[in-house]
């Protein structure tokens, strides 16, 4: 027996099989979004910690060799 999807919108629990196309491709869209979103936070993160590290060999090189 397969179990019935819903969605929670506003804090209302809808049946999937209740809303009407646009509306399942609103949420599509909003899932969708909220993917790209957490992907990005995470894209963010890395470039971060990346620009950190060689930040932080760019400083040492700095202090280790003369400059011309």
């Amino acid at each position: 027996m397969s179990e019935e999807q819903t969605v929670t919108i506003d804090n209302t629990e809808y049946k999937v099989d209740d809303l009407s196309k646009d509306q399942v491709r609103f949420v599509n869209h909003v899932a969708d979004l909220d993917r790209q979103l957490a992907q990005l936070g995470m894209n963010a993160e890395q470039a971060q910690v990346s620009r950190n590290h060689f930040m932080g060999l760019l400083s040492e090189s700095l202090k280790t060799e003369p400059a011309e």
